[in-house]
């Protein structure tokens, strides 16, 4: 396997009849998906998703992929593919429409559906869309697109064989091989195989699942436990799961017609989505189901059902706000069942945890992951990965969507099916396929792009840092008058503190010190104001690391009287 090196420079000029593939976002992370392919002078994005923000990046609402390094040619973009309608596919799509607000999308009819909401929250209602189902082909510029069916945790999921003279790219967007799914639609390996025996240049393969060893659960295997919940139950039943899993919530309507309870969806992404799914046909609500949340009230808790967001944990979410007993109108009572028919994502485990805990002490019963088969994953594991190859055969293995300890994991598989050229990029790796050989040439800045309120890209690390020390470590601000003609302090230092268990402390014992030290300063013929709240800084700092073991922010202001 040929791994990226972190010296890499910018790549040069693609040869004449090569294709390059730039991943922007998605590789080295499981979020803000989006994959650059270049032929001929023209460029075709697949994906442009979000990733969302984790407790080290306070105050960011939402990360986007670095659209910088095709900033400046976005006007040779033929299209945007958009593989499925999850967020870390999509999500960033207005954000790349607001600077070029007629670039063509391409997907399938649910996958364009759940975008449309969020163009026109962006007011950008123009937008041409080319919807596409599996067995389609259709060609932007150099770029000749067919689309195959597979499946995912959301229904409509494609992959897309993106052919040009270079060769043939087989990009399988995120899919698993549920050979017996809830909507009868399987991953297609017969145009899998058909496009193996064709000849695949480059194959593109989803690595979320690759370090787990053989085949991913089928969904049809959590209808049983969903219908034990519901018959062992007595009083409200809470489920709360993501707002794109549209089989989750088809199996929670059957049990719930089944068992003669009443469904009301709960946050406003759920009945957004729901809606347009039952809509366009993706969800069959059975007859006299469905009532309004608020009317759940008026019914006996033995015919409740309230399907929630939340299941992450996010503090603002329906669940995080009934746990916390400050929802307007869901409250728990003793008895009650929560299942969260999710998966715990990385990084939001104390989260969950933390709802979980919250739910129980108000005397819910809590059914999760850990203690029931309440969810399985939407990403082919080891075993579905090796079939993939050995049917496919391709000439090259570029894994895509996951960390970097889950690519190398699918790189293994891929070489352990016989395939001698795997290429292991991360994001901003870029990678050239000239003459039927993959191989890494370059890099570009892919940086993540922060969203926070109205602003995009304003927030820098640096200022990320700063407030982590903050939140972290508290704050400090020194004010010192100097006497503009003997240089001397003629009053303060003044020191005000927030926002740690020393910021109530005396600071008596260091005013003096800080009095002193600039005074010796000015002596020495110092009269740069920089340089005197340089020394501010540096006195308080040393007083309150040695004192307390802390390094807040120190704002040290030195004005002349």
């Amino acid at each position: 396997m040929s791994h990226p090196h972190p010296e890499l420079t910018a790549p040069g000029e693609l040869p004449e009849g090569g294709l390059r593939v730039t991943p922007l976002g998605g590789l080295g992370e499981v979020g803000r998906n989006m994959t650059v392919f270049e032929y001929d002078g023209r460029l075709l994005i697949v994906d442009c998703g979000v990733l969302f923000p984790e407790d080290h990046h306070p105050g960011v609402d939402l990360i986007l992929p670095d659209f910088e390094p095709i900033r400046d040619r976005l006007d040779q973009v033929e299209a945007l593919v958009l593989t499925h309608g999850h967020e870390d596919h999509i999500g960033a799509t207005p954000f790349l429409l607001r600077e070029r607000g007629d670039i063509p999308l391409v997907g399938s009819k649910l996958t364009l559906a759940l975008v449309a909401p969020k163009l026109r929250e962006h007011r950008l209602k123009e937008t041409v869309r080319h919807e596409v189902a599996e067995g389609d082909t259709i060609t932007f510029g150099p770029f000749e697109l067919e689309f195959v069916a597979v499946n995912h945790s959301i229904p409509d999921a494609l992959a897309v064989a993106i052919r040009t003279g270079a060769g043939v790219a087989l990009h399988t967007g995120d899919f698993k091989m549920d050979q017996l799914p809830l909507d009868g639609r399987i991953t297609d390996l017969r145009a899998f195989a058909r496009l193996g025996e064709a000849g695949v240049d480059l194959f593109l393969t989803d690595s979320t699942n690759a370090e787990v060893p053989g085949f991913t659960t089928g969904e049809k295997q959590i209808t049983p436990v969903i219908d034990r919940v519901f018959r062992e139950s007595d009083q409200r039943i809470i489920v709360a799961c993501f707002a794109s899993h549209i089989h989750r919530v088809q199996q929670v309507l059957d049990a719930a017609a089944a068992h003669g309870r009443k469904v009301g969806y709960v946050g406003r992404s759920m009945v957004r989505n729901m809606q347009i799914a039952s809509d366009l046909g993706y969800l069959d609500v059975p007859t006299g189901v469905m009532v309004e949340a608020k009317e759940l009230a008026k019914l006996p808790p033995e015919k409740v059902v309230l399907v929630s967001t939340g299941s992450q944990g996010e503090p603002l979410s329906a669940l995080s706000r009934i746990a916390n007993g400050t929802h307007n109108f869901v409250h728990i009572e003793p008895g009650d069942t929560v299942l969260l028919a999710s998966s715990l994502i990385p990084g939001n485990e104390n989260a969950v945890y933390r709802v979980i805990n919250g739910l129980a002490r108000l005397g819910a019963h809590v059914v999760h992951k850990g203690n029931a088969l309440v969810h399985v994953s939407g990403h082919a594991s080891a075993g579905e990965l090796l079939y993939c190859y050995n049917i496919v055969q391709p000439r090259n293995v570029m894994p895509v969507h996951g960390e970097v300890r889950h690519l190398l994991a699918n790189g293994e598989v891929a070489a352990s099916a016989g395939i001698d050229n795997v290429v292991i990029a991360e994001d901003g790796v870029v990678v050239d396929l000239i003459d039927g050989v993959a191989r890494i040439t370059g890099k570009v800045d892919a940086g993540y792009v922060f969203v926070d309120g109205t602003s995009i890209g304003d927030v820098t690390e640096s200022e990320l840092k700063d407030r982590r020390i903050l939140g972290e470590e508290g704050f400090i601000s020194v004010i010192v008058v100097v006497d503009s003609v003997s240089g001397k302090v003629a009053a303060g230092p003044e020191i005000h503190a927030r926002g740690h268990a020393w910021a109530d402390t005396a600071f008596d014992d260091i005013k003096q010190p800080i009095a002193d030290a600039v005074n010796r300063v000015v002596a020495e013929g110092t009269t740069d104001t920089y340089q005197l709240q340089q020394t501010v800084r540096r006195v308080i700092g040393r007083w309150v690391a040695e004192k307390h073991r802390r390094r807040p922010m120190i704002i040290p202001v030195v004005l002349e009287a």
